[in-house]
């Protein structure tokens, strides 16, 4: 062989396994090898050290923060204005029972004790028995809502504390006061001379009334603030107290504490007349639902004179929150309130007339009540009907507006003025009559006295509705005005109705006996229906007041920077509404059967109590 082939040979082979090897190589690479784990420990490891440092500096960091105060906290599942909003309305719910009940037992006692009837002090004594149970439940309330305000709204309670703190040592002492009436006045029925009974009674009223007044305070601080800079800075506590609407409200929640307390008190027995065995105890819890209605309608008929009231001082304050009030985003919440008050008016005159059923010798009244029922039913409608009309494109149109041609003119201040007016004096004149059942007058002046008081009532009547219709021909402030003679002269006949009525029946003639228990079922359903009603009166009514606000916690001085800074719905607070007058009437019932508990016979180991 040549050399030459020989060398090109070598060479082919050489490299055929150079690349072989090469080939080797690279399969070597890419194949799978389980990692090469290391048996030998090695001392310093540095997981311990870094967490260690870990820890330090986490450690450093948490001393390092700076203390930054929380504006606000949360709540899961439910929003914190929502907790706070159902709490406090049940709390206000338990304080007007526990501050109201008192007065009316306080009352109901004094006539016992100067007309000598046990019948007015075993009454007395079963309103109190509801008391008890019910001011632990408002404490206890009271207590949760504090808690709320602490822990949800912390920078707001605490600018409150800021302007109020001076109040709540007097708050404090005068609640440790309450209690010690409270409960003296109740362990001590029958323990003490009658006149230190009764002084126990009216200490409960006193100081249960400073309570409430120092509250509203609060409340009122918050809608119409006053005695601070415009910076909220306090300059006056005194005038941060005794601000625009504090006086109105006491008035208002002073009247509507009294009307709610005896419509529940009503309901209570109401529910033990259902439940009655024997004809005696109908016939007393009928006397109770008749005296704790009788004390809920009297303190209803000014109620809402005091409302007006404190409109017009809302108005006075600031006129921007009186138009948002009337005529903005609460004006139909209006239209919910006139059919509620328009149902307890229709079912408080509704009790009255079934009520003289169970007396003899009512025919010479009972053929008056269709025409108290047509005037009624007028003013309600009237009361009722609505300024602008949710309507659809096509209704607009041939309306030539949301105002309809017709009734448009009944949906303004002139007409639902004259309206309530007119049914507050047909209220008072049903109450009359029903008084006035099974009695015949035999004054001299007889004749004299029934012309005076009719004179007196279709005087008003017209008075009223003369000045109602006066008033659509002035402007807005002359029209505000002419609600105040409307007030004043409702007023004058009522009292003046009432005195002639007094020595009228002075030694009057009775012509039939009453029959109480003697009433059919439908009259007990009534009065509960009139409790509930006050309740969601008493809610929506109570979200009104506080919705004025819209984004500020403390109007003009302090905005509500949270997620829930916006009023809400109509629909949806009174979906809210709903639920807390549901929860109160259930914490009631629990009242009302604690209460039962005490006239039951003691348990006797045969498994029956």
């Amino acid at each position: 062989m040549k050399p030459r082939l020989l060398i090109a040979a070598a060479i082919v082979v050489l490299l055929g396994l150079g690349g072989a090897v090469r080939v080797y190589l690279a399969l070597e690479n890419q194949a799978y090898h389980p990692p090469v784990r290391s048996t030998s420990v090695e001392s310093g490891v540095p997981r311990e050290q870094a967490l260690e440092d870990i820890a330090k500096d986490h450690e450093a960091k948490a001393k390092a923060k700076k203390y930054e105060p929380p504006t606000y906290r949360t709540l899961p599942l439910v929003s914190s204005r929502v907790a706070v909003w159902v709490v406090a309305q049940l709390h206000l719910m338990f304080a007007a029972f526990v501050l109201a009940v008192p007065m009316f037992a306080f009352i109901i006692e004094l006539i016992g004790y100067f007309n000598g009837d046990k019948r007015y002090d075993r009454l007395a004594y079963e309103f109190t028995k509801l008391l008890s149970t019910s001011f632990s439940f408002t404490a206890s309330f009271g207590g949760f809502l504090t808690f709320l305000l602490i822990m949800l709204y912390p920078a707001f309670t605490n600018y409150l504390m800021e302007i109020f703190s001076w109040t709540f040592f007097p708050y404090v002492a005068l609640f440790f006061a309450e209690a010690g009436f409270l409960y003296s006045y109740y362990y001590g029925w029958g323990k003490f001379h009658p006149l230190v009974h009764l002084f126990l009674g009216l200490g409960i009223n006193v100081v249960g009334t400073l309570i409430m007044f120092i509250a509203d305070s609060w409340a009122s601080f918050m809608m119409t603030p006053g005695g601070v800079s415009d910076a909220g800075a306090l300059i006056d506590p005194w005038a941060a107290l005794d601000n625009f609407t504090w006086m109105p409200i006491n008035i208002h929640r002073f009247i509507g504490n009294i009307a709610f307390g005896g419509s529940v008190a009503a309901a209570y027995a109401a529910w033990k007349f259902l439940g009655a065995k024997t004809d005696e105890e109908r016939a007393h819890y009928d006397w109770m639902g008749y005296m704790g209605n009788f004390v809920a309608i009297s303190a209803f008929l000014p109620l809402p004179f005091a409302g007006y009231y404190l409109a017009r001082e809302i108005y006075g304050y600031n006129q921007a929150l009186g138009i948002m009030m009337m005529g903005g985003a609460f004006s139909w919440l209006f239209i919910i309130q006139a059919v509620l008050i328009g149902n307890l008016f229709l079912a408080a005159n509704y009790y009255l007339w079934l009520g003289m059923g169970r007396i003899e010798g009512t025919q010479s009244y009972q053929r008056y009540v269709k025409y108290l029922l047509a005037a009624i039913a007028v003013c309600f409608a009237v009361w009722a009907t609505p300024r602008s009309i949710l309507a659809s494109v096509s209704e607009i149109k041939a309306m030539g507006g949301t105002l309809h041609p017709a009734l448009g003119v009944l949906g303004v201040m002139s007409a639902k003025n004259t309206a309530v007016n007119i049914l507050i004096l047909t209220t008072y004149v049903s109450f009359l009559f029903y008084r006035r059942t099974g009695k015949r007058p035999t004054v001299a002046w007889a004749a004299l006295g029934n012309a005076a008081q009719f004179l007196i009532f279709f005087g008003v009547s017209a008075f009223v509705i003369a000045l109602g219709v006066y008033g659509y021909f002035v402007d807005a402030a002359t029209r505000i005005g002419l609600s105040i003679p409307q007030v004043l002269s409702v007023l004058f006949a009522m009292v003046a109705m009432t005195v002639i009525d007094a020595f009228l029946l002075r030694g009057a003639e009775e012509t039939g006996a009453t029959h109480w228990g003697k009433l059919p079922a439908i009259s007990q359903y009534v009065l509960i229906f009139i409790a509930v009603t006050f309740t969601w009166l008493m809610g929506l009514m109570g979200y009104v007041r506080s919705g004025l606000r819209q984004h500020w916690h403390v109007y003009g001085v302090m905005r509500d920077q949270s997620v829930d800074a916006f009023t809400p719905t109509l629909g949806f607070a009174t979906q809210v509404i709903s639920v807390i007058v549901i929860i109160f009437f259930a914490l009631i019932a629990f009242v009302f059967w604690l209460s039962s508990l005490h006239d039951r016979p003691d348990w006797n180991g045969g498994g029956g109590h």
